[in-house]
């Protein structure tokens, strides 16, 4: 898996790009027919090594959707990291931040698992 070409274009990009799952196969695992879950969680640790995170966090197995890409480094993805960690509370019943939970904002649970 070579991902340069995905990292360069997320630095140029200023820290977040979005891209459709078939571009990103395409770098992933070119000789492959389709995503598997197993390929797409391969794909998110060899992103995670390069220092990239998504969104969703979870990424499809279909080739014609679309995710983000960000630099886990920027402002956006530590807003990202930050936001990750209290979905994850929420589903564990202890978040001290009732104000920004799924009553308040209702999509994150669409890109945070």
């Amino acid at each position: 898996m070579d991902f340069t070409v995905i990292a360069h274009a997320v630095e140029v990009d200023h820290g977040i790009k979005r891209l459709s799952m078939r571009f990103i196969k395409k770098y992933a695992a070119p000789d492959r027919a389709r995503l598997s879950s197993e390929l797409c969680e391969q794909i998110t640790a060899a992103l995670a090594e390069r220092g990239l995170i998504t969104l969703p966090r979870r990424l499809p197995t279909s080739e014609d959707k679309f995710v983000f890409v960000i630099e886990k480094n920027s402002s956006i993805g530590q807003a990202v990291s930050i936001s990750s960690s209290v979905a994850q509370l929420e589903k564990m019943g202890v978040n001290p931040f009732p104000a920004l939970g799924p009553d308040n904002y209702p999509a994150m649970g669409d890109y945070i698992p």
